[in-house]
């Protein structure tokens, strides 16, 4: 079998969406008698100033972390200095680690480490993986970041599809991303879907009556429409404060919040100004073993995804919320990936940012009717449970790398 090499910002024990996943896949192939190394930073995703030891051994996986700037993630010029002294930093640390033979396999934390993995894993006789949570530069600019566009836009993009044409396998988490990847070069017969998952074996459905968590956050006799996660720039929430504002003469609906991100202070400072802030509850991200109480507090969850945004990246909230076994706004493109799967699976509704309209009708329909909510959350779980368990993504991975090691 060959050595495998992993390249994302964080890794265990980070508990950011990308590092989970990453650890759960790293964990399990080195469990599998799979040689695992792992490049990565020596941060924690909410606390840049972390200094992890810079060689460990985890679960089997032999962890190289490099350095890096430690500006975080509070302003654009900070962050992009820590992009690129990571850049720098994981070239060396490949340049010395990569042999003929290896697979290094490149995640999109921080974006374009593909980039700088192709020319060490091409001089070196290695293979390159794509393993691609969102597509850049184009998610930067549908978002307006400065500097991306024109000349530097193209120029990137250039380098990012060169990756795509040359890797010997990109992998993607949804089928529009994998159209999108086909169009820009990617080979179709090395394009591979395999969605993100949860630590769904953990996370189970608990009746509304037997939740502490909703008596303690004074939720027990409220409809409760949740939202759980980062809420950040590909996110909206102007839909769901246009039907909190719909709603506000009938306090029996509560909004609960759980999470953080650049937007998550902006709706709690917005809720507060249009006398809302009653009808809201914001608390932090909670520990990931009380996902089944924290998700379970909510009776219906929203998540959201700006338009323009469709087929660069797809919510991993959304697993989450499936696992616990609750209903699923999707406020996003009523054609997106995530619209299409509640539509098909009977286990959500699709609103189109901006009709606060429809939404606040959708919550009293769910209000009053509870059988109804439960029905489909129900189907949420059964959909996860046939198509999106964390084992069935393993296994994914376990049958791509297999098909690698033939080739």
């Amino acid at each position: 079998m060959r050595r495998l090499i992993f390249i994302n910002r964080f890794f265990a024990p980070d508990h950011s969406a990308t590092s989970q996943i990453l650890s759960d896949l790293a964990f399990d192939l080195a469990g599998a008698g799979r040689e695992v190394h792992l490049v990565t930073s020596r941060q924690i995703y909410d606390d840049p100033k972390a200094a992890l030891p810079e060689r460990e051994t985890l679960n089997g996986v032999d962890v190289h972390r490099v350095a890096s700037t430690g500006f975080g993630r509070a302003a654009l010029i900070g962050r992009s200095v820590d992009y690129v002294s990571f850049y720098r930093s994981v070239r060396r640390g490949l340049n010395n680690l990569v042999r003929p033979g290896d697979v290094v396999v490149a995640k999109t934390d921080p974006p374009l480490i593909s980039v700088v993995a192709k020319p060490v894993a091409r001089r070196n006789g290695a293979r390159l993986v794509n393993w691609l949570q969102d597509i850049y530069p184009e998610t930067a600019i549908e978002l307006g970041v400065p500097f991306m566009r024109g000349p530097v836009a193209a120029s990137l993009a250039a380098l990012r599809d060169a990756t795509l044409r040359e890797a010997a396998a990109t992998v993607v988490v949804g089928d529009l991303m994998a159209r999108k990847v086909k169009i820009l070069g990617a080979p179709a017969e090395r394009v591979h879907v395999i969605p993100n998952w949860c630590n769904d074996e953990d996370i189970r459905r608990v009746a509304p009556a037997d939740n502490p968590l909703r008596r303690q956050w004074d939720l027990a006799d409220k409809f409760v429409l949740g939202y759980s996660g980062n809420l950040g720039r590909a996110h909206e929430f102007a839909t769901v404060l246009g039907a909190a504002e719909r709603l506000r003469n009938e306090p029996r609906v509560a909004f609960l919040m759980i999470g953080g991100g650049k937007r998550f202070g902006e709706l709690a400072a917005a809720a507060q100004a249009r006398g809302l802030a009653g009808a809201f509850r914001f608390l932090p991200y909670q520990a990931r073993t009380l996902l089944s109480y924290s998700l379970g507090a909510a009776d219906v969850h929203w998540v959201s995804l700006d338009p323009r945004l469709e087929g660069l990246m797809v919510p991993s909230k959304f697993y989450g919320i499936a696992a616990a076994g609750k209903p699923i706004i999707v406020i996003g493109d009523p054609n997106g990936e995530l619209a299409q799967l509640v539509r098909r699976n009977a286990c959500g509704f699709a609103v189109a940012p901006g009709d606060s309209d429809a939404l606040a009708a959708t919550l009293r329909q769910l209000s009053e009717t509870p059988q109804t909510v439960s029905e489909m959350g129900a189907r949420a779980r059964k959909m996860l449970d046939a198509h999106f368990t964390r084992r069935q993504g393993l296994a994914r991975w376990r049958q791509l790398l297999d098909h690698l090691d033939a080739g």
